[in-house]
């Protein structure tokens, strides 16, 4: 919140992984809002994730630049319309790498960032404990929050289980991860409805993933 008696200070949860309240002003979540809205648009537009096991994740999910599916990525919506995914746009490549360079006050690296995973959370949606490890890249992955606060529990690289951290992430907070925790679990056990800001014009959340490919 912009009118918080206290900001919130930028905090390193555990090594390579850092929280950094409010990088996003208002203006820029709403031009990535937009954005957003004209991504999930058919064809290769928003879509309903089955799992191998059946089950249907709760999410809603579009992508840019790579299709990601359980458990790999493609040049087409193999899961869904069949269609050609997406272009990753240069801008967000940018966008990511300021992210990585406020978060660990150093540049982006030499690879480009390649994916990006738009994650919406509509009434009762959460994500399941999980680890970003499709990509051949072990580049941090940048994730951006528009709209409902959530809680985003960031465990250990071992298990799906404690220990753990829960994080209040508010719309236009930052979270990078990388380094020693890159491969850590982590997950949205839930949102609070009612949260986002009211001039955004949001309801419910979305996640903007972004990651190097490796491919």
């Amino acid at each position: 919140m912009d009118d918080e008696l206290f900001p919130r200070p930028s905090a390193e949860v555990a090594p390579g992984a850092v929280h950094v309240p409010g990088w996003l002003d208002g203006p820029a979540q709403r031009r990535l809002l937009a954005a957003c809205r004209e991504w999930a648009r058919p064809p290769a537009g928003l879509r309903t994730v089955r799992m191998p096991s059946g089950g249907e994740m709760s999410v809603r999910t579009v992508c840019l630049g790579w299709h990601w599916y359980p458990y790999g990525y493609a040049r087409t919506v193999v899961d869904g319309d069949g269609t050609p995914v997406k272009p990753f746009p240069g801008r967000l490549d940018a966008l990511a790498r300021d992210a990585v360079a406020r978060a660990y006050g150093t540049d982006g690296g030499d690879e480009p960032y390649d994916i990006a995973l738009v994650n919406f959370y509509g009434a009762g949606a959460k994500m399941g404990p999980h680890r970003d490890s499709d990509e051949k890249s072990s580049a941090p992955v940048v994730s951006l929050s528009l709209g409902d606060t959530c809680v985003f529990r960031f465990g250990n690289t071992r298990t799906r289980t404690r220990p753990w951290t829960d994080v209040e992430l508010r719309s236009g907070d930052l979270f990078v991860f990388g380094g020693p925790s890159r491969l850590a679990y982590h997950g949205v056990p839930r949102t609070f409805p009612g949260t986002a800001p009211a001039d955004l014009g949001l309801t419910g959340r979305l996640n903007v993933t972004l990651r190097v490919s490796g491919l």
